[in-house]
């Protein structure tokens, strides 16, 4: 059974005394509450749950005045045939007052709904959906006609409804499967904002002027067309425009006062709000204000242009000094990464909002928000816009009455068998339709240094039998906190270490001393290799991560042959305890390392604490051949080319051999999805930032150190021992001059 949702819950987020204290006064302020580390969305003063969707917390109104519709399902309401001849707000001040008294309280309750949102029943239970998402289900027109309810659209609206409220926030990254509808609920949101908002500019853009332009007159323009009279001003220009959309005189919101005070030579005040689009560029809407900026299929900016160059300056537009003025809705799925993939790939996690600055604020400015292809494919949506997950017992029904007989991850994974043997057609389709981000930026196979077909079915693998319950999380620790004694492994959900593997207690902590030195016990079992760092801390509190790979090799031990057992890829505060931890490990299980010697100082920490003799050395140089430094302290440089290459082929040696399916019909035993991934987008010409791939290749090479080992070049001398030579040809014998 699928049970994976989207957001949870948080119980008592809010103490129950100051919700129900607060609530009574009405005191809840929109915008972001510090005292609880949430959003607050609600526009009442009142709220009630609290919902978590991608660590970003938010308190959504109180449930008020719930719809109960007979078919307990969303139903759209059609405008009264007596409004429908209603065209503009000027046609509407010539019908008399007690024609308009009848219809104000009807009228009220749409803009109510529009600024408050709308709560209903569906399936039984209370279900909340935003003003903005009331509006584009309610009033909006779409391709197909009306817009279904679906689930993860009111996820997705909730959650921008908190980028919108969020002074901190530029708004949204949202990464998404192919025809979720964003194109149209990002129109249905400009035309919602724009017909509310005073001298306001509202912008599109997507991965080509003509998408954009394409948007704009087959999306935003209808949507704007089809409101009703009460909610839409007075456009300039044509009807159907194909650059701008100019609103000029608004429409009121219909009271009882304006309908008694209204008078018909009263002149309006404009709105001077305009919608239109730019062609695709670096400098789009460059110097300009924006209220709102649309950013479609952002995933697809090809070179020369490129989204993070545009965004850096667009973000100007939403904002005066510090203070935020306008939003971006920016969503796409993702071209491969040399398409304009990578740009998008950065952009989002750089929207992570877990990670944020001193000021509040994310590294982009935007909160990223996935939301996986099982919750809005199209065709396995049910009638109450629920994703049908696993095959039904008896077939559902669609909102049009359509029967869905097969659950759509059994859809998916037949879609997934039959792309097997091709795996640019299977990278393609996971990206068109993600059940996870690393899915959604999938490269092209053509495109790694090493085989990305075997990388990527490992991944797959590995996210098929969830892993999890292989992979332990933790830390070692010296045994009472007396170090150089016995280290121990303590499992914690914050710990720094992964591992799938520990040595039977025989094999812990096994040390042999020699001449007063230790040297690690079970050398012949495997071995670790290491990407360290010097300095603690940097400029930009960023930095590469120390990364540690522990690798077993074939032995006549209990031990695993081949198998990757241990990562760890951290920055902890300090270097001193990156350092204690990779001696730690090392003690526990009782293996030498390999490590980069140009950053010597982890090095240097294991010679003072008495473990030179698990520092591994070069193993391409005779020892006689080492420099002193070698000889000191072990460990090789990464600047030789041809330890570069010697390295990279490691890494492609041991992924044909052990990783993906093998010819026995079983996968790798390789369990670590970072590192995998690592593989996947490694550069050679670019080590910097791929910590894992250089720590699992020394680790590769620390187990094959024969391999490397010169032959030495041994003369040959010829030496006169004073023998006579003798030709035996015919009956005599004689004496060879």
């Amino acid at each position: 059974m699928y049970k994976q949702t989207l957001y949870k819950i948080l119980k008592n987020h809010v103490d129950p005394k100051v919700l129900k204290r607060t609530n009574r006064y009405k005191k809840w302020e929109h915008g972001y509450n510090e005292d609880h580390d949430m959003v607050v969305i609600s526009t009442t003063g009142e709220i009630g749950e609290v919902y978590e969707i991608q660590n970003l917390k938010i308190a959504l109104p109180k449930k008020n005045n719930i719809q109960v519709f007979d078919s307990d399902k969303w139903e759209r309401k059609e405008l009264p045939k007596a409004l429908k001849k209603i065209k503009t707000v000027f046609d509407w001040r010539e019908y008399p007052d007690d024609f308009k008294e009848m219809w104000y309280d009807y009228i009220d309750e749409e803009f109510k709904r529009r600024e408050e949102g709308f709560w209903y029943i569906n399936k039984g239970k209370p279900t909340y959906i935003t003003g903005t998402h009331y509006m584009y289900l309610q009033w909006s027109k779409i391709d197909v006609g009306k817009p279904d309810f679906r689930e993860a659209n009111r996820i997705f609206f909730i959650f921008w409804a908190a980028c919108v409220a969020d002074s901190r926030c530029y708004g949204m990254s949202y990464l998404k499967n192919r025809r979720s509808g964003f194109s149209f609920m990002a129109s249905g949101e400009t035309v919602n904002m724009a017909t509310i908002s005073t001298d306001a500019r509202f912008g599109i853009l997507s991965k080509s002027g003509a998408d954009a332009k394409k948007m704009f007159t087959d999306k935003v323009v209808p949507i704007s067309v089809n409101y009703p009279f009460f909610f839409k001003p007075i456009q300039d220009g044509m009807d159907r425009p194909k650059t701008e959309l100019a609103y000029r005189v608004p429409a009121s919101k219909f009271t009882r006062r304006s309908i008694v005070s209204t008078e018909k030579n009263e002149e309006l005040a404009g709105l001077d709000t305009t919608i239109d689009w730019k062609n695709t560029g670096d400098n789009a809407y460059d110097g300009e204000k924006l209220k709102l900026l649309v950013h479609d299929e952002s995933g697809k900016w090809e070179r020369p242009n490129n989204i993070l160059n545009n965004w850096r300056v667009t973000k100007t537009t939403l904002r005066l000094g510090s203070k935020i003025i306008g939003k971006c809705m920016m969503g796409s799925t993702s071209n491969s990464l040399d398409k304009g993939g990578a740009n998008f790939k950065k952009l989002y996690y750089d929207s992570d909002v877990t990670k944020r600055n001193s000021n509040g604020q994310t590294r982009s400015g935007l909160y990223s928000l996935f939301i996986p292809m099982e919750w809005n494919y199209e065709g396995y949506i049910d009638s109450y816009g629920l994703p049908v997950f696993d095959t039904p017992k008896k077939p559902a029904k669609d909102p049009h009455g359509t029967k869905i007989k097969i659950g759509v991850i059994e859809y998916w994974q037949n879609e997934v068998d039959g792309l097997k043997g091709d795996q640019d057609g299977l990278n393609e389709f996971y990206r068109q339709f993600p059940r996870t981000e690393e899915h959604a930026f999938r490269d092209e196979a053509k495109s790694s240094l090493f085989n990305l077909t075997k990388i990527y079915e490992q991944i797959d693998w590995n996210a098929d039998i969830k892993n999890s319950g292989i992979i332990t999380q933790g830390n070692f620790q010296w045994i009472n906190g007396v170090k150089d004694t016995k280290v121990v492994f303590n499992p914690s959900n914050n710990g720094r270490f992964f591992v799938s593997w520990v040595p039977p207690l025989e094999l812990q902590n096994k040390v042999v001393a020699k001449n007063g030195l230790k040297f690690p016990g079970n050398e012949h079992c495997g071995a670790f290799g290491c990407d360290s760092y010097d300095i603690s801390g940097t400029v930009d509190k960023r930095g590469s991560n120390g990364a540690l790979t522990g690798l077993t090799k074939f032995s006549m031990e209990n031990v695993p042959p081949n198998h990757f057992f241990l990562e760890y890829i951290a920055r902890p505060s300090t270097a001193e305890i990156f350092f204690e931890d990779v001696l730690m490990a090392c003690v526990f299980y009782g293996m030498p390392i390999l490590a980069e010697n140009n950053k010597p100082r982890l090095l240097y920490y294991f010679k003072r604490r008495g473990y030179r003799g698990y520092s591994i050395n070069r193993p391409d140089k005779i020892y006689n051949k080492l420099s002193v430094t070698e000889r000191e302290i072990g460990g090789i440089p990464n600047s030789s080319e041809d330890i570069k290459q010697a390295h990279a082929a490691a890494i492609e040696s041991y992924i044909e051999e052990y990783i993906g399916l093998q010819s026995t019909g079983n996968y790798g035993d390789m369990y670590f999805q970072r590192t995998l991934e690592d593989w996947a987008k490694f550069n050679i010409n670019n080590r910097t930032s791929h910590d894992a791939s250089i720590s699992s290749g020394l680790a590769i090479m620390a187990c094959n150190k024969n391999k490397y080992r010169p032959n030495p070049q041994v003369e040959r001398k010829i030496y006169n021992l004073g023998f006579k030579k003798f030709n035996n040809k015919g009956s005599m014998s004689k004496i060879i001059e």
